[in-house]
């Protein structure tokens, strides 16, 4: 077990406790709200016991997560003033746009690599549509950008492939030979919802898109109800609420690109793309069996 508090982590649980939420501190630290509850999920499993419980509709921190408040404060501060005498500030922001897909476990570790010394950034990350994404990067509001899709681009690197994999609700069974299966999907255009489809396609599946949502939470809340299957990129992690399917045929990976801003320094760049390959190239927790098709078969 990793017993480590990293200083990302702590930051993202202080920020809780300021702001009075999770979305909250997400919207101040410039993170989706996935990585904000990801960043806690590692501070519990490093101390080995719950730091936030559910009160009602909110949430509030335990006794040992109000010990490691204090303890969370001292430490940034001692970091923070430790850079500040070796001279190493913070060199500028650089903005990192992602779509949501597997944002919550990567962004974490870009923000880490670069608060790294010699030389250290700071870090604002803009989560969108990927068409929105490429517009701001191309009137420069974003200095990288982690997009889906080949790097046919100059400015564009490979970095790696996202695994994808099928999503239900516990209990969900399949519509019966004949009857199409429901599909939750992200609002058109999206690469997920395009490969979703045609996979089905491909084995001869008859599919219906049963809801869109525009983010992911829509999408992983219609699924959870129970409005279908979805397919994600979770990097091996299981949402709360799903559970993987292993009779839906295994789609392939999706290539992910790193496209940098002509002006940002190769040593930025190239500790994202580092990281993020070192990321992508992991083993995942979570495999999915291939070619069990029993929805074909009309199981």
């Amino acid at each position: 077990m990793n017993r480590t508090l990293d200083i990302a982590p702590l930051r993202s649980f202080v920020a809780v406790a300021d702001t009075g939420g999770f979305q909250r501190a997400a919207d101040a630290l410039h993170l989706s709200q996935g990585a904000v509850s990801q960043h806690v999920r590692r501070l519990e499993s490093a101390i080995g016991r719950p730091l936030v419980e559910r009160r009602g509709r909110g949430s509030r921190f335990t006794a040992d997560g109000e010990k490691l408040l204090g303890l969370a404060r001292n430490l940034l501060a001692l970091h923070d003033e430790g850079l500040r005498s070796f001279g190493h500030e913070a060199r500028g922001t650089i903005v990192i746009g992602s779509t949501e897909h597997a944002a919550a476990q990567l962004l974490p570790h870009l923000a880490t690599a670069l608060d790294a010394p010699a030389p250290r950034y700071g870090v604002k990350f803009r989560i969108d549509r990927g068409t929105k994404l490429r517009e701001s990067f191309a009137t420069g509001r974003i200095d990288l950008a982690l997009l889906i899709g080949p790097a046919d681009d100059p400015r564009a690197t490979a970095v790696g492939d996202l695994m994808l994999t099928w999503y239900s609700a516990p209990g969900w069974t399949a519509p019966r030979r004949g009857e199409p299966l429901p599909v939750v999907a992200f609002d058109d255009p999206c690469a997920l919802r395009d490969r979703a489809l045609v996979t089905l396609a491909h084995h001869s599946i008859p599919a219906a898109i049963a809801a869109e949502a525009n983010q992911l939470a829509g999408v992983q809340a219609a699924v959870s109800a129970g409005a279908g299957v979805a397919l994600l990129a979770t990097l091996g992690q299981t949402p709360v609420g799903l559970v993987p399917r292993d009779d839906l045929p295994r789609p392939s990976p999706l290539p992910l690109a790193l496209w940098t801003r002509q002006g940002v320094a190769p040593t930025v760049s190239g500790r994202v793309s580092d990281t993020l390959r070192a990321l992508l190239s992991a083993p995942v927790l979570t495999k999915v069996p291939a070619h069990d098709f029993a929805l074909a078969k009309g199981a």
